[in-house]
């Protein structure tokens, strides 16, 4: 099969999207498809990178007030002409922007099945466009259902989206499938002794925040828990992996609070890397409310570490057992559960058939298994559909 992913973001750039692109492209080329991504150009990706192989990038400026991600200012014809070039079956859509609208074109035009993944939820990104003042939910509905309209099927990540997508009045066919990721990368451990370039000992009770380091995931709600915890756990330490807008004035927080003894802010850590982070920390901490998915939760199941997230749908299916993680609803019960895993570091082993299912779950293997069988549902769906409206017009 020929499959054109069409997207605003991807690597080099860090984000939830352009890991689960990555994971879906190596995925199905590895069952052996042909995956081509149409995306924009990066100023941090040089020209004839081998890497670049069936990456079409086109001209693209930083997007307003979220400027680490960019958007396609031309090639709509070039990308046309590109796809019927290739052959394409199918066009998968990433974003409701400048890619997606080419994608949508390029399928109307040449007459093939368009799929779309609403990856992000963005009544959470309203304050990134004029303060928030600009946009409203109703302007976000009114885009989706301008977006999703004759699209032939929609990809909801979890049940969060359904339901949303639903509220919009979203008429497509949808159905849910969570990203997946590749389980043996997390399950690798290079003995890279992450403790130690920390400065941190292997007795340190260690909570690890991975994530895009923006006010949406809620960071300072996790900081503002902090000394709660360590009323209970003294030498507790918090380690915050990512960089992003909210940055500065989460360290401005902790200065404040008198908390830089016990955070470390790292950066921003490649990707191939993070499996290390997850690893060497005893508990994964998010008090983000705004995922539509959340692969960081993922990762951390997949590297064997113990999660403590916000509780929502989606988040109930996935911690579902004390020996992965727990979620909870108030500050009170995010420090009882972090507290808890601390103190009884190794007490809540990994039970094999838990894990085995779990990671079963989470799986590249069973993510694309779930969207190949989307793919060829809808292509035949799309084809019934153009033979009646032949059989009828004959």
């Amino acid at each position: 099969m020929n499959i054109g992913l069409f997207t605003d973001t991807y690597f080099p750039q860090v984000s939830g999207v352009a890991t689960s692109i990555k994971t879906l492209k190596d995925e199905l080329e590895r069952r052996g498809n042909h995956v081509y991504i149409f995306t924009t150009t990066d100023p941090n990706v040089e020209k004839n990178d081998d890497s670049e192989k069936d990456i079409y990038r086109f001209s693209s400026v930083p997007f307003i007030s979220f400027t680490e991600r960019r958007i396609a200012v031309r090639g709509i014809f070039q990308a046309y002409q590109i796809a019927k070039q290739l052959k394409l079956d199918i066009v998968h859509t990433q974003t409701e922007f400048s890619l997606g609208i080419i994608g949508k074109f390029v399928a109307k035009n040449l007459n093939i099945p368009c799929i779309h993944t609403y990856h992000t939820m963005y009544e959470d990104y309203l304050h990134y466009v004029a303060n928030g003042k600009l946009l409203k939910p109703v302007h976000v509905k009114e885009m989706m259902l301008a977006f999703c309209h004759h699209m032939d099927g929609v990809v909801a990540p979890s049940k969060r989206v359904l339901d949303k997508l639903t509220d919009y009045g979203v008429k497509s066919p949808i159905r849910i499938i969570p990203t997946g990721i590749d389980v043996k990368h997390y399950e690798k451990n290079d003995h890279v002794d992450i403790r130690k370039k920390l400065g941190l000992n292997s007795n340190t009770p260690v909570m690890v925040s991975v994530s895009r380091v923006a006010y949406e995931k809620n960071i300072s709600e996790m900081i503002d828990a902090l000394p709660k915890i360590l009323k209970q756990v003294p030498n507790a330490m918090l380690v915050i992996v990512g960089e992003g807008p909210a940055e500065d004035d989460l360290m401005k927080q902790v200065s404040d609070m008198k908390l830089n003894d016990h955070v470390i802010f790292t950066g921003e850590i490649n990707n191939n890397n993070v499996n290390d982070y997850y690893r060497m920390a005893d508990v994964f901490v998010s008090t983000s409310n705004s995922e539509s998915q959340g692969l960081t939760y993922i990762e951390a199941v997949a590297a064997g570490t113990k999660v403590v997230v916000a509780r929502s749908p989606y988040t109930d299916d996935l911690i579902d057992d004390k020996s992965i993680g727990m979620t909870f609803e108030s500050e009170d019960k995010f420090v009882e559960e972090t507290v808890d895993y601390l103190q009884n570091r190794g007490r809540y082993p990994d039970y094999q058939n838990v894990q085995e299912q779990k990671l079963h779950e989470i799986s590249a293997e069973y993510f694309v298994d779930q969207m190949l069988s989307f793919y060829e549902d809808t292509i035949q769906e799309f084809n019934r559909t153009k033979a009646k409206q032949t059989n009828t017009s004959d």
